[in-house]
């Protein structure tokens, strides 16, 4: 018998991804920063810091799993269920070519699996393997990677979020002017490494999406 499937009820709607510019010692700085994040607005955190060895990622992973953050966020990891199971977070997000979410949940069926996908077979194909959640990108153009893919743009999202049941996080160019774009394309939320990178105005552009969301 499959595992139980993780539920999805309780994502938040806005993910925000760190820099990968991070240290594995003491990141006082990314400790700062999510202490900004708006208290009545649960939000995912995903840590990504691909230029750190494991030892590392338990670091930081485990100083974030610390951090005071807003009732009912989730703390996810990439790639690295090991990592993510030793430090208590809630959850891996996937790059697309990955190993199959459904083998990972059969080794730890309580926690969330997501998926980076970046058309609408990918989508598809991340939803038949089981994963709770999907990152579609680049929806508009990439504030902090502008040569990553093809321009997906709204109605691309738009195919998406309807061809799939489980929830859709738009990525790419994000902005507080384009969230609600999203929204209203039927992305359950947004995905931002830009914006969350940007610290000197992170705290009003994390205000201002809190108060464009639903």
């Amino acid at each position: 018998m499959s595992p139980k499937k993780a539920s999805t009820t309780r994502l938040p709607r806005i993910c925000w991804i760190t820099s990968g510019k991070e240290s594995g010692g003491n990141n006082q700085q990314l400790s700062l920063q999510l202490r900004e994040l708006p208290p009545s607005r649960p939000a995912m955190i995903l840590i990504r810091e691909k230029h750190l060895d494991a030892r590392q990622i338990l670091c930081l992973a485990g100083q974030t799993a610390k951090e005071p953050l807003p009732i009912g966020s989730l703390l996810m990891l990439s790639e690295r269920m090991d990592i993510a199971l030793a430090a208590g977070l809630d959850g891996v997000h996937l790059p697309e070519h990955s190993c199959p979410a459904l083998r990972l949940r059969n080794a730890s069926p309580a926690m969330l699996y997501g998926k980076s996908v970046h058309s609408l077979e990918g989508a598809l194909s991340a939803e038949k393997e089981g994963v709770d959640y999907i990152f579609f990108s680049p929806v508009f153009t990439s504030l902090s990677k502008p040569r990553y893919g093809p321009l997906q743009g709204p109605k691309k999202l738009r195919e998406v979020c309807k061809a799939v049941s489980i929830p859709v996080f738009a990525l790419g160019g994000i902005t507080p002017e384009n969230a609600i774009q999203c929204i209203e394309c039927g992305a359950w939320g947004v995905a931002s490494l830009g914006l969350f990178s940007d610290k000197a105005n992170f705290r009003k552009t994390a205000e201002t999406i809190n108060r464009l969301l639903p």
